[in-house]
């Protein structure tokens, strides 16, 4: 498991990338010239892809590549084979794929290879070039000023680049920062062609309050790098954004505060209990119980939504608990792997309905799911336990979380917060559970990952309202 988005990603992504080989094509014209549009199950996350196709007299056909739910377009591909109703269409840096059977003149079935796996990819060619529809994405002009700025975390000495956004008028303003879920990500916090980030800040500018939003340390215009970086660590880059902020002329400094989504949340919860300079605090499905629990909660029930049987579940849950505490009484990497490959190899095997090819694949599957680059991260998140920090946060807090949010489980993690503010003598506590919403505050059918890049919602508007009507009861 990569580092989570938005605890959020415990999911399969395509890597794909930039690449290029010589192309090759049989003498069939521009028939098949065009986008091929189709949907791939990787891991119970569906993502489209599009083959671009072209064909040039000299050299045969050409394509490229878009993942538009990864926010990933025209990527070129390597060679391209076309035999009769046979085609091939590799990807290099993805070390993957496509092979597929023409079928008639819009269609194509066939299967996306990688790592050893093949997903089942039929493609459709498109009248047009496939386009997501985000209608909810602010466009310019703008009714306050965007401004690129950079900032330095000074304790591991990197800039951070980031957007800040303010209102029309002198001020002072009050100001918050935004900080993203886990996993990687843009300013925008992008994901499957979705910026929920750039939307809020659109709507909490456009009431009069100051958002900076920031790329991730190793993401677009920041530096540093968060391979072996733990929420610890990504806390001092938050920390960094709002000692930022206290510089700038026209912020009211003692209106500061901090909007964190999913492990933004535990970082918000961090900073406050650390800081009693922070004004206030939102965390949007933040979590409320330790990271062991989260995991394991989360695991259960998206298996559970998409249909796997109970005899699954119950060993998938002793596997998974096994992983997490051999997890948290090793630090080393290595010595990890090999305890968890050897206990894997024993339980698998006791039981008489797992083949040698469902061990090993297992096996596989697990480690490739925690590589070595993602353990101090991945460690530390299991260990973590918000409810420690909960007698120290003196601020006004709002939580909320998504009825159907299958990463985050709404009701134990709202009540944790809740009791455990409340009961450390803290009255300043605000919890709601918003009905229909997923982990990404979308309006969804199951709250399943595999909704979120069909859905063309990017963030509930009475959401937005709740959020921005809160914070202005804090700073007026």
């Amino acid at each position: 498991m990569s580092r989570m988005k938005s605890l959020s990603r415990i999911i399969w992504i395509i890597l794909i990338g930039i690449s290029y080989a010589g192309l090759n094509a049989q003498e069939s014209g521009d028939q098949i010239a065009g986008s091929w549009l189709g949907t791939l199950d990787a891991g119970g996350v569906e993502l489209r892809i599009v083959f671009n196709l072209s064909f040039l007299e000299n050299t045969g056909y050409k394509a490229t590549m878009d993942s538009p739910d990864q926010g990933a377009k025209d990527i070129p591909c390597g060679e391209v084979l076309q035999n009769g109703d046979s085609i091939r269409i590799e990807v290099p840096i993805a070390a993957g794929y496509y092979k597929g059977k023409i079928t008639s003149s819009k269609t194509i079935t066939g299967t996306w290879h990688q790592a050893n796996r093949d997903f089942e990819l039929n493609l459709e060619k498109q009248d047009s070039v496939f386009v997501l529809n985000r209608p909810q994405e602010p466009k310019p002009p703008y009714p306050y000023r965007e401004v690129e700025v950079s900032f330095e975390n000074r304790i591991q000495h990197f800039n951070l680049g980031g957007t800040l956004t303010i209102p029309v008028g002198d001020g002072p303003f009050p100001a918050v920062v935004l900080v993203t879920g886990s996993g990687s990500q843009n300013r925008d916090e992008e994901i499957f062609g979705h910026k929920p980030f750039k939307l809020i800040a659109d709507q909490l500018t456009r009431k009069g309050i100051v958002v900076l939003r920031f790329d991730d340390r190793g993401v677009g215009s920041s530096g540093g790098n968060a391979i072996g970086a733990t929420t610890q660590d990504l806390a001092v880059d938050a920390r960094s954004a709002i000692e930022f902020l206290f510089g700038q002329h026209g912020i009211d400094t003692s209106k500061v505060g901090v909007i964190g989504h999913s492990e933004g949340g535990m970082i918000a919860f961090m900073l406050a209990a650390e800081y009693d300079d922070i004004a206030f605090i939102i965390t949007l499905a933040g979590p409320g119980v330790d990271g062991k629990e989260i995991l394991l909660d989360q695991s259960d029930y998206i298996n559970r939504l998409s249909g796997v049987n109970e005899s699954f579940l119950k060993d998938n849950r002793i596997v998974m608990n096994k992983v997490f505490d051999l997890m948290i009484s090793n630090e080393s990497y290595d010595q990890w792997k090999v305890e968890i490959l050897k206990f894997t190899s024993e339980f698998y095997s006791s039981k008489d309905y797992y083949s040698k090819e469902d061990i090993e694949q297992a096996r596989k599957n697990l480690v490739g799911s925690i590589p070595e680059s993602a353990y101090a991260w991945m460690r530390y998140f299991v260990m973590f336990d918000p409810s420690d920090l909960f007698g120290s946060i003196k601020c006004p807090v709002l939580a909320l979380n998504g009825e159907k949010d299958c990463q985050v489980m709404a009701e134990k993690n709202i009540d944790a917060i809740k009791n455990g503010l409340f009961s450390s003598g803290n009255a300043k506590v605000k919890t709601m559970i918003i009905p229909g919403l997923n982990h990404l505050f979308q309006h969804c059918e199951t709250g399943l990952p595999n909704e979120y890049g069909q859905i063309e919602e990017t963030f509930d508007p009475k959401t937005l309202e709740i959020i921005s009507e809160w914070i202005k009861q804090q700073v007026d």
